[in-house]
């Protein structure tokens, strides 16, 4: 009528189950629904908001709350005028009236449902699961009842060793409960994502951490009272236990399906078709409570998608769900594991292609198709750096390059391949799949002004679901700048604002030497495993700092002062300068190595590696050492490793000069120097090259005139000749020079970037190198000097204060409440003369009690 306002009727939805799931399909409809056709009703089991849970065991890290984890608050669902009714359970759906009706009697209409009711985890029919001390992992009250009970716990236990059970095993040791094992039926972990070789390694990383790794095994009773004290197997053993989590998967919630006589699976699930509507027109299922394809998607990605397929639907947008990609990349305790594609592809048109290294605990295998054209999936554990790239390859069917092995061992001459890279992508290419977010669509936010990844978070949402894209977001970032001229800041991690470079600068003109003090005045958060080994290389850099200052800050290796080996063992290394040695301290060596059964062995860096030293012994063994004028090698630390000589002129008739006394003034020079990187050196006699200095971070020849310096070279898979910085020069000089130049490195070089790349990219390459270290075109070749001379003068040997320190004596145990007892898990075989740490895959054959009989 006219003068009369047309009164429009909403239609309602209903939306029961308040998770990850149905909290983004309310974000998604609310948002495409411009017309207000639509008025929804969420109802939520739980009394709490919709939380993360995929980032669920970080509610046990300093700092975190529920509320951190919190997606949104109760002023978000009122600005969209959503009707959030929590803790209220939906029981029974009607469907000839399309009513619901709830566990308080409320009965309420819809025009159309959607289920979101996500999973439950499945507890496996085992008699006494139900007593004290036995959890499930799944919602943060699971937790405070973990975290409430673990503090008088002492021995814990997973049930399942798939990425739900070693998630749980990761909150164990958080929670403080050393002494946990991971129990798993199936004969290896991870038996959906990773292959029989990738499981054996993850296994063996896994027990470094010091967990304990049975698998198929199956529990038959849980032993106790009324709560449980210890596990029973079916092959008759026991294990003592004080907690014990269920991780052994999900099943579908589809109980409220079932009982109104939608259509279900044999094996649980919702069905639903590829617009997501189950076998009533009038309602929807999405994520895990979904099954589509006989498929229960177990990822929050696709639960997005679906939001998203819903929700585009009822907004006149045709799309559907056929299917998506499980690819998935975690770190599992500290330890990457990544799988994409299709990770176990076989047959006569697969040709797979894989790299392991149980030293590294690093293993890496691609499929690709026979005819060499085309990435079909693959596995990464240990290593997942370039996963984001593999994927992108696979799903956008990118053409392979002349030798696919590359893709895993990188471009042995050194370049990327032409073409290329993440820009190389095409613009339709799925950078953010939680949030369907291209490549196009980050590329255009870029280029109008957004330059942080917070900033693609806050309008585009991209990398605000698991946070897997955000290396290719900052790629992106980087890429998209650099083309249009842009000045490219690179930020060390998302909680400083500053480069290494930068934040060096920051520390030295605040004089700031704790991590907690720097991240306070110039970061955010609490840090990660990324920025806090930076920051303690920076405060080395800057102080000369060791490693025992702030071991939480510090890399594992840094940790315990050695690098930990095959089985669990630890090598030792003492400092040999220059490669002589004298034959009582040779008898020192022999003589330790003897005492502790340590298998050693001479390097390519001119000193004598032990082998197979038990955490608790290192202590005691460098005890001996120091004793006797050794120091510690740094091995483990990235710093100078080594400087390498030939005999000169002291023994040789082609020697020019003395080469092993100017390789031993070198290295106890700069020996224990931090930088970005390692570093090493080597000085040779004459043009023959004997000590290699050409392969050098930085390399000494002796000439007739004196000596030539090379810089910026190194070996490894991308080995690199080094270029003469400087010839016919003084010792004297020559010693200058290095000073500046490896300040100018450590000052300007990016984390973990060793001198070869960092000269690589270095705008002006050798020639302006040359110009800042031996034309001092910056002014600060006196300034470089003085700071070096200050390290020089700060040098302490780690391992001299590890022994003195009661305190940090400490740190080398197995099991804390028991400092004596070694590492039952240790075991030898032997080796020609001497003994090795058994492999991997091979039963302990010979425990460490009895291997001083060989």
């Amino acid at each position: 009528m006219d003068g009369e306002h047309r009164i429009i009727m909403k239609r309602h939805i209903i939306v029961i189950g308040n998770g990850m799931v149905g909290h983004k399909f309310c974000e998604k409809l609310t948002s495409k629904d411009q017309n207000q056709q639509y008025r929804l009703t969420v109802f939520g089991e739980e009394q709490r908001i919709a939380y993360d849970r995929v980032h669920l065991s970080e509610y046990f890290q300093p700092g975190k709350s529920a509320d951190s984890l919190a997606l949104a608050d109760h002023a978000w669902y009122a600005e969209r005028q959503i009707d959030l009714i929590l803790g209220e359970r939906v029981t029974g759906i009607n469907r000839e009236e399309k009513s619901i009706s709830t566990a308080s009697g409320r009965v309420l209409s819809y025009d159309l449902l959607v289920l979101a009711t996500g999973s439950a985890p499945f507890v496996p029919p085992i008699p006494g699961r139900e007593k004290n001390g036995v959890f499930v992992y799944r919602t943060i009250e699971d937790l405070d009842a973990m975290k409430a009970h673990a503090k008088n716990a002492k021995r814990g236990a997973v049930i399942g060793g798939g990425l739900l059970g070693l998630e749980a095993a990761k909150a164990m040791l958080d929670l403080g409960v050393a002494d946990t094992r991971v129990i798993e039926f199936a004969p290896r972990l991870m038996p959906r994502q990773i292959d029989a070789k990738g499981s054996t390694i993850l296994e063996a990383k896994l027990k470094e951490l010091g967990l304990t790794i049975q698998t198929a095994t199956n529990t038959t009773e849980i032993v106790g009272d009324d709560t449980i004290q210890a596990m029973r197997f079916a092959d008759g053993t026991e294990a003592p236990i004080d907690m014990l989590v269920i991780s052994a998967g999900i099943k579908p919630r589809d109980e409220l399906a079932r009982s109104c006589g939608l259509d279900v699976g044999e094996r649980g699930g919702i069905v639903v078709d590829e617009n997501l509507t189950t076998s009533d027109p009038n309602i929807y299922a999405i994520g895990e409570c979904a099954l589509r394809g006989n498929m229960i998607y177990g990822l929050v990605a696709p639960g997005y998608e679906m939001a998203e397929v819903v929700a585009s639907q009822l907004t006149g947008t045709s799309k559907s769900f056929v299917s998506f990609d499980m690819s998935t990349k975690l770190k599992l305790i500290g330890v990457d594991v990544a799988s994409f594609g299709d990770p176990f592809a076989e047959g006569d048109e697969v040709r797979s292609i894989c790299y392991e290294n149980h030293t590294t605990g690093v293993y890496k295998r691609i499929n690709v198709s026979s005819d060499g054209t085309r990435l079909l999936g693959g596995i990464l554990i240990g290593d997942a750096e370039s996963y984001n790239m593999l994927l992108q390859q696979v799903v956008n069917r990118l053409p392979l390059p002349a030798n696919p092995e590359d893709l895993i061992l990188g471009s042995r001459g050194g370049a990327e391949a032409a073409g290329a890279g993440i820009m190389a992508l095409p613009d339709e290419a799925l950078i953010c799949s939680c949030e369907a977010v291209t490549k196009a669509t980050i590329c255009d936010a870029i280029r109008s002004g957004t330059e942080t990844v917070d900033g693609l978070k806050k309008c585009c949402k991209a990398g605000t679901g698991c946070g897997g894209c955000i290396p290719m977001v900052k790629d992106l970032i980087a890429g998209v700048m650099k083309a249009e001229g842009r000045y490219v800041k690179k930020n060390i991690c998302e909680h400083f604002d500053y480069s290494r470079q930068e934040l060096l600068d920051l520390v030295k003109l605040g004089k700031l030497r704790d991590f907690d003090e720097i991240i306070d005045k110039h970061g955010r958060g609490h840090g990660c495993e990324v920025c806090k080994p930076i920051v303690s290389s920076i405060l080395a850099s800057a102080y000369a700092e060791t490693a025992n200052k702030k071991p939480v800050a510090q890399d594992s290796n840094d940790r315990f002062l050695a690098n930990i080996q095959k089985g669990g063992t630890y090598s030792v290394v003492p400092r040999i300068p220059g490669g002589e040695i004298t034959p009582d301290k040779l008898l020192v060596i022999g003589s330790v190595a003897k005492k502790y059964n340590l298998y050693t062995k001479i390097t390519g860096g001119q000193r004598i590696d032990m082998f197979g030293a038990h955490l608790s012994d290192l202590p005691a063994i460098w005890e001996e050492l120091l004793a006797a004028g050794f120091e510690s090698g740094h091995a483990y630390a990235k710093a100078l490793r080594t400087v390498k000589s030939c005999v000169g002129s002291t023994w040789c008739r082609f020697g020019l000069h003395d080469s092993v006394s100017f390789a031993i003034e070198v290295e106890n020079r700069y020996r224990g120097l931090r930088a970005p990187h390692k570093l090493k050196s080597a000085v040779s006699g004459c043009i023959r090259e004997c000590a290699e200095a050409q392969s050098k971070d930085f390399g000494i020849i002796a000439t007739e005139k004196g000596w030539n310096l090379y810089v910026c070279g190194n070996g490894g898979s991308k080995p690199r000749h080094a270029t003469l910085l400087a010839q016919d020069i003084d010792k004297e000089t020559c010693i200058r020079y290095i000073d500046r130049f490896l300040m100018f490195y450590i000052k300007t070089a990016d984390p973990l970037t060793r001198t070869a790349p960092w000269l690589e990219s270095m705008e002006g390459g050798i020639e302006y190198l040359r110009q800042v270290v031996c034309h001092d075109s910056l002014g600060m070749a006196a300034a470089w000097e003085a700071e070096m001379e200050s390290l020089v003068g700060n040098y302490r040997c780690e391992w001299q204060e590890a022994v003195e320190n009661p305190e940090i004596r400490k740190r080398f145990t197995h099991f804390v409440n028991a400092p004596e007892v070694k590492d039952p898990t240790v075991s030898f075989v032997p080796m020609r003369d001497q003994v090795k740490a058994a492999d991997w895959q091979t039963k302990a054959v010979l425990p460490i009690a009895e291997s001083s009989t060989l």
